[in-house]
């Protein structure tokens, strides 16, 4: 501390000696400058008496080497320089103390000189003839009596620097002695300097608070540790050196580890490729969610960076046991398998005896009744068939679509032309706002998602309702809203509308066809697509189906 009060009070007094001798050096600059401006003067009067009298002849005998005369006539014509050529010179009338020597009788200016290309002072006197008379010198001469006093002044600059030196040291010394000799585990009973005694009164403050926060930090990690404890899901935090700084128990029992330590590496607990990849992609500052399988049990690994400054300096990492709701996709993926495979030796069968039927090998006043109700069935599951295909391509992301330029809004026109018939006979009016809105996407895809949409709106919608759709054209996004004023989905049924085979009113669905694999179709689509879906309803209001699409294309593993 003494070394930095010694720093600063010899920057301030060595700042304060030069500023000070930078001020006298201008104070006496202008004084000699007004000096030589004196002399100017007096000079040009002392010739003007002879140019009076004897006229230009007694410029000629003038031997001057010190000031540059020059004599002007009313019209500003030079008549005579003792320093350049008269013939080459230009018209002096427009120069400043010419002007004011003609108006006030007297005039001065300092300018560069064009002639003798130097800062020069200028005085100039009005002759009783009406002619002026202009003396000159250029302040190389002040400045040549600036750099005589240089020396001295530069002694001075040092014995005050050296005289400065000597006082700080021995004053920071002095400053600081008391400070080394405080006592801060009782900072309150110091005597030292007044103004050190609110310092001493806060650091007591601040060390009380510091033990009281102390206690609290024990007691909320005591907490954090019962709650840790009696989670099932298993929770891990690590530094970005892999070692593991908190840990609870349901992390061994998920992990199938029989202890663990704080400070060991986090790869000890478990040395599969995927665990390491987890815990390597996170400390790179990325978000990882991934299934790791062990032993017959699908553990979800959720890590999240932990960053300061931009800079990761850990990670969290959240293990949960997820086996039982993968199972139960699985087995739902498979119902979905099972049903295309099943349905397909039946459809063909009631579709033979439908054509048998037609071909007139039954009565002939039961055949239409017949073979239209088992044609109408066929029809629905081979709708069906196609929307358990459709799905199941879009789980498995084996699609061969490219990916292409659309105008939704010419989409959406052919959506309404398709579904017109189904519209009509339910007295449905579809409106659609909007203009043209090309995004990059796959075009059967989008068809499939926004059909879907459109053709539940029309099917659920009241007699006489409507339907709007409306694009929005964003800067990077499309946005597409599909409103209707149908029967509305109840809040209970809003997050399973999604699922597969899931129906609000499974008798009302059976009478319109559907087959419960519409919505999915729509959210794995929209997922496919890189898009967002949700949904805003209420029961007797009605629906709006909101997907917003990306306008250009990128890559899935990178957009996540």
């Amino acid at each position: 501390m003494s070394k930095k009060i010694f720093k600063y009070i010899m920057l301030v007094s060595s700042l304060i000696t030069v500023l000070g001798l930078a001020f006298i050096v201008g104070i006496l600059y202008h004084y000699f400058q007004g000096q030589l401006m004196d002399e100017l003067k007096k000079e040009a009067v002392y010739i003007s008496g002879g140019v009076e009298s004897a006229g230009t002849d007694y410029l000629q005998q003038l031997n001057d080497e010190d000031s540059r005369i020059t004599y002007v006539d009313e019209s500003g014509k030079v008549i005579y320089d003792n320093e350049a050529n008269v013939e080459s010179m230009d018209n002096h009338g427009h120069r400043k103390e010419i002007r004011e020597a003609e108006i006030n009788g007297e005039g001065k200016d300092e300018r560069m000189s064009s002639t003798l290309s130097e800062k020069t002072m200028y005085y100039a006197v009005r002759l009783e003839n009406g002619n002026v008379l202009r003396v000159s010198s250029n302040q190389a001469s002040v400045w040549m009596l600036l750099l005589q006093l240089l020396p001295p002044l530069i002694t001075v600059l040092i014995l005050m620097l050296i005289l400065s030196g000597i006082f700080a040291s021995r004053l920071s010394g002095k400053v600081v002695e008391p400070l080394n000799e405080l006592d801060l585990e009782h900072p309150e009973e110091n005597d030292a300097y007044d103004e050190v005694q609110p310092l001493l009164s806060k650091i007591g403050r601040q060390s009380r608070q510091i033990r009281l926060q102390l206690e609290a930090a024990r007691r909320q990690q005591k907490e954090f540790s019962i709650i840790t404890e009696n989670m099932q899901e298993g929770l891990l935090v690590i530094d970005r050196y892999t070692m593991v700084l908190s840990v609870n128990s349901s992390v061994g029992k998920l992990l199938k580890v029989k202890e663990i330590k704080t400070g060991e590496s986090v790869y000890l607990l478990n040395r599969s490729e995927e665990f390491r990849g987890v815990v390597g992609q996170v400390l790179e500052g990325k978000h990882e969610n991934k299934i790791l399988r062990l032993d017959g049990s699908e553990i979800q690994v959720i890590a999240n960076p932990v960053t300061r400054e931009n800079k990761t300096e850990g990670a969290v990492i959240l293990l949960v046991d997820v086996t039982e709701k993968v199972e139960r996709e699985q087995l739902r993926r498979e119902f979905s398998a099972n049903v295309s495979h099943e349905l397909k030796t039946p459809l063909t069968s009631i579709s033979g005896f439908a054509e048998i039927m037609q071909d007139g090998f039954v009565k002939d006043e039961d055949v239409k009744v017949f073979a239209g109700r088992i044609y109408k069935e066929a029809q629905r599951l081979i709708r069906l068939v196609g929307d358990v295909i459709r799905i199941s391509c879009l789980d498995e992301g084996g699609l061969p679509y490219q990916w292409e330029k659309l105008d939704l809004y010419s989409l959406t026109h052919d959506i309404f032309s398709t579904l017109h018939e189904a519209a009509e006979k339910q007295e449905v009016h579809m409106y659609m706002e909007g203009g043209s809105t090309v995004l990059d996407t796959v075009p059967t895809i989008m068809e499939e998602v926004l059909y879907n949409v459109c053709d539940n709106a029309v099917k659920y919608n009241r007699r006489g309702g409507e339907v709007f759709v409306r694009l929005k054209d964003g800067e990077d996004a499309v946005r597409v809203n599909v409103r209707d004023t149908g029967i509305g989905i109840p809040k209970e049924d809003q997050e399973r509308i999604f699922e597969r085979f899931y129906r609000v009113d499974k008798s009302h669905s059976r009478e319109i066809g559907g087959t419960g694999l519409g919505l999915s179709i729509v959210k794995h689509g929209v997922k496919t697509l890189n898009g967002r879906l949700w949904l805003n309803s209420e029961p007797g209001q009605g629906t709006e189906v909101i997907m917003e699409f990306p306008k250009h294309h990128m890559e899935k593993e990178a957009a996540e």
